[in-house]
């Protein structure tokens, strides 16, 4: 039985017998990972584990790893750095939730990613820390999620160019194929990619502009990874921001 010790962002969890469930982790030490965890679901288990496996949630841990079992345990597992606000505020719970779930389907490899690791659990701080802008962090998250997924817009923003979907490119004349964004949500995806996560505020959306936006970026994920189309949680967040 070999162990070794990393950092994790809960993706998902599945529920395993009456007991147990597995969860899915976005990790330093090996990517995409899955843990069994026996007894969450015990009188005795409740009030910790549970609370440990939200979406988002960042643990510190010490992994087991056999060759006689497929799937990881974990000797132990804590909270990685306390929480302030992103439990207890619906929009940033809201936006975890979508987060947590674009990642599970989008992100497959078992293999250490440092720098999408990095971006993803900085992104954990960053959400809990902020008070201003809020309502554009899912964009800004998405937008700063391609660069890890390898289909980032390959040139620079021109004004008034539209965005080639196909080609991952700012170009100055609209694409002959549907498949591009508005001059208007190009603009956005520009500023968003050279936006500091901490100035989110001064990109002024309106609801509109957001949900308008948030479909392109999904077509433009669409079209790269087909499993973004099973990300149900896109519809919450429509309704709320």
């Amino acid at each position: 039985m070999k162990t070794y010790k990393g950092r994790g962002v809960v993706l998902h969890t599945l529920k395993y017998g009456d007991s147990s469930m597995v969860v899915y982790l976005l990790t330093d030490v090996g990517g995409r990972r899955s843990y069994m965890v026996q007894g969450v679901r015990s009188r005795s288990g409740r009030g910790s584990k549970l609370a440990l496996f939200q979406p988002m949630f960042p643990v510190e841990f010490e992994g087991l790893e056999s060759s006689h079992q497929q799937m990881h345990r974990f000797r132990e597992v804590r909270t990685a750095f306390s929480l302030q606000s992103l439990p207890f505020d619906v929009r940033k719970s809201t936006m975890a939730l979508f987060m947590a779930e674009v990642l599970y389907r989008l992100v497959r490899e078992s293999e250490p990613n440092e720098a999408l690791f990095d971006f993803v659990w900085g992104s954990v701080g960053a959400l809990d820390a902020m008070q201003e802008g809020v309502s554009n962090f899912h964009l800004w998250f998405l937008a700063g999620l391609s660069r890890f997924l390898g289909f980032c817009p390959g040139n620079e923003y021109m004004p008034g160019a539209w965005f080639d979907i196909r080609e991952g490119l700012f170009t100055p004349v609209q694409p002959a194929h549907t498949e591009c964004m508005t001059r208007e949500c190009a603009r956005i995806l520009r500023d968003l990619m050279a936006c500091d996560v901490r100035e989110l505020d001064a990109i002024g959306l309106n609801r509109t502009q957001r949900v308008e936006f948030l479909n392109a970026m999904l077509v433009y994920f669409g079209y790269h990874l087909d499993a973004v189309s099973a990300v149900q949680s896109v519809r919450i967040l429509r309704e709320v921001f």
